[in-house]
Order: structure tokens, then sequence, then C-alpha cells
């Protein structure tokens, strides 16, 4: 059976003004403790990656990891989640793409968030926009506390390429698609779909 369509809409920088991670860990810690945190992390990821020790598979990737890992790591569930909570009363949404995804819901189509943005906390971000899926990076959780470390691939770029089209695969197939995301970090699931947006959010 053919589904009428799909429209896959990138979160950070598309859906949202900014970058979600560092205004979540600065929900737990403090905007201005999580400012330092992220300025520390970029010079530790860039050392580390020059000398071949990142743990990323890219530069931003391994920022990102030693982000992660020195913020919230041993942070209770429980407060993580509330975070996220206070987070989504927080976020500032670019109303065209909201709008869109409306209108594609209105058509009957799926609509599916893909985000380099972390699975704890995009659930409660989401709440109420209709959105049908979700492709995140996961953060790994044990006896109650988070470990700092991904479980998963991080949901960028050519991985979320790879798992767009999984889920396509998984789900299809579709009579069209529809991808909105920014430049130049979108652009790899851009190219799978039928028709493909690059948002530009004006400050």
């Amino acid at each position: 059976m053919r589904h009428p369509g799909v429209a896959f809409f990138d979160f950070d920088g598309t859906l949202i003004e900014g970058d979600s991670l560092p205004a979540f860990v600065g929900e737990i810690i403090g905007r201005h403790r999580a400012h330092l945190a992220l300025a520390d992390a970029i010079r530790s990821g860039v050392h580390r990656h020059l000398r071949g020790r990142g743990r990323g598979i890219d530069l931003r990737g391994t920022i990102k990891s030693v982000f992660i890992r020195r913020t919230l790591q041993g942070v209770a569930l429980s407060d993580a989640l509330a975070a996220a909570e206070r987070l989504a009363r927080r976020v500032r949404w670019h109303a065209p793409m909201v709008e869109a995804m409306v209108e594609h819901r209105r058509a009957g189509r799926r609509v599916v968030v893909a985000t380099g943005a972390l699975d704890l906390y995009m659930p409660a971000l989401l709440r109420g926009k209709g959105v049908d899926d979700l492709l995140a990076t996961g953060l790994e959780v044990r006896d109650g506390h988070l470990t700092g470390r991904l479980c998963t691939g991080n949901c960028v770029r050519q991985d979320k390429a790879l798992r767009v089209r999984a889920w396509l695969e998984a789900n299809g197939p579709f009579g069209e698609s529809w991808g909105y995301g920014n430049h130049p970090c979108d652009l790899p699931m851009l190219a799978l779909l039928d028709r493909g947006t690059v948002v530009r959010i004006r400050r």
C-alpha cells in the first residue's frame, strides 16, 4: 500500500532557533556554567581531534561527545526529564516551519523529525506538535542516571541520512517525500527526498 507522502524535518536551526543541546544542559547546570562547559569542550575537542583521539567521527561530533560527558554524566534521569519540561517552555519555534508541519498533516502525510538532538528531551519538546515519529541521538541511561555516553550514532549528516533511508524502507512506499533542513548538515538527508528545502532562519 502506497502512503500519500512523508515529510522529514530537522530540529535545531530548522524547526527552532538555535541549538537545543546547550539550552538543555543549561536547564540542568545553569546557563553560565553550560556556556563555560561548551567553550571548554570546544578547546578540548579540537585538541583531541588534532591528536587523532576524537570521540566522534568528525570534529563537531568529538566536541559534542566531550560536552555531553562532562555535563550530563551522573545526572539523575528524573532531573533530566524535569529539565526537558522546563526547556519545552523556552524554545523559540520557527513559525514558517511549524506551519509547514501543520500543512503536511492536513494533507494526510506522515511527519518525522530527524535530529541530532538527544532522544531524552525531544519528546517533551515535540508534545502536541503532531509528529508521527522521531529519529534522534540516543543517550545511555543506567540505574536511573545518565552515563554521559551515546547509545546510538550521532544522528547528523551521513548518519541521519542512513537512518532516514532505513525509515523509508521500513515504512514505505510513499507517493512523495519532502525534507526540511539547514545547510550544510542536512544536505545528505535532503538528497534522498523528492523535495528538499534548505531552511535559513534570519536573526
